[in-house]
């Protein structure tokens, strides 16, 4: 199990918006305390930083070695506190059964899939982002067949290797436990049936704006009354999962099954997880070693 380390400095104050419209309280001002403590007792523990960076690396082997009682990131004794877990679901929950390789093809053709490639600093397209410049027909369009191979999928929805065992052991600690995805409500809802868990809040791409944007896991913290430092963020997309909680201020663990994230160097900043594992069994021990699981109720 790989571990790697980032300290959020600041979650940029923004105001957000869920799919009803209604605002989105920003978690800042619960951080906002923290900072001004951590700054005032211990300033050499943070670097300058440009405008343009929200991170920087700790050069530390694990969790442990951190004290976060200054920054709101968990309790004394070199344990963080953790009280929410929130996970993406395709590929995290559930085995990969999309092919999305085919879907971009099918939405892009092979020219169009192409080009928007060559058009990518990073050589990776965005199918949703992509489509929103398109005129309403050709989004119509194209949400149709985004939509055709996602109900596919749908026949072939399996569970993933340790995600039952992983719940059973936060429910059993009371922490609560969340979920946010890029697929349509009824995935998730078959989800919830098929598989017989409950995660409360389950926001999926109705909710706008979706991943990398951090906005559905601040709701969520929102909604539970906790604060994103006492969150984890578990996903199989550093690009998706990975930024939406480090912009969140939230820890990050990524699940890397095939080893395809071989290093952090071949990460941006912002896609530099906390953690990383190879499977969600390893998950378990991971928040053994590290946190404080601490349900909400027990704390004030």
């Amino acid at each position: 199990m790989t571990r790697w380390l980032w300290a959020p400095i600041w979650p940029p104050p923004q105001d957000f918006r869920g799919a009803n419209g209604d605002d989105v309280p920003s978690p800042c001002a619960m951080l906002l305390p923290h900072l001004r403590r951590a700054l005032a007792t211990s300033p050499s523990r943070f670097l300058s930083l440009s405008h343009s960076s929200r991170y920087h690396r700790r050069a530390v082997m694990s969790v442990a070695a951190v004290n976060f009682s200054g920054d709101g990131r968990g309790g004394g004794g070199g344990r963080a506190t953790l009280r929410g877990v929130v996970f993406d679901m395709d590929g995290t929950l559930t085995v990969p059964v999309i092919d999305f390789a085919a879907m971009y093809r099918a939405v892009l053709g092979d020219e169009g899939l192409a080009a928007a490639r060559a058009a990518s600093p990073s050589g990776n397209v965005d199918i949703l982002h992509h489509i929103e410049t398109w005129d309403p027909l050709e989004q119509q369009k194209a949400y149709e067949i985004i939509a055709q191979f996602e109900r596919q999928g749908l026949d072939r929805l399996q569970i993933m290797p340790g995600a039952t065992e992983l719940c059973e052991y936060l429910d059993s600690k009371k922490i609560r436990r969340g979920l946010i995805t890029r697929n349509i409500k009824a995935a998730v809802d078959l989800f919830h049936q098929r598989f017989g868990m409950k995660f409360i809040p389950a926001l999926s791409r109705e909710f706008l704006p979706y991943k990398p944007d951090p906005a559905p896991l601040l709701h969520i913290c929102s909604t539970w009354g906790i604060r994103p430092s006492e969150v984890m963020m578990i996903g199989d997309s550093a690009r998706d999962d990975v930024v939406c909680g480090n912009r969140a201020g939230a820890f990050t663990c990524l699940l890397d099954e095939t080893g395809r994230y071989c290093s952090p160097e071949s990460l941006s900043d912002d896609q530099k997880p906390d953690f990383k594992v190879s499977s969600l069994i390893e998950v378990h021990s991971l928040l053994e070693t590290h946190f404080d699981l601490v349900p909400q109720s027990l704390t004030g």
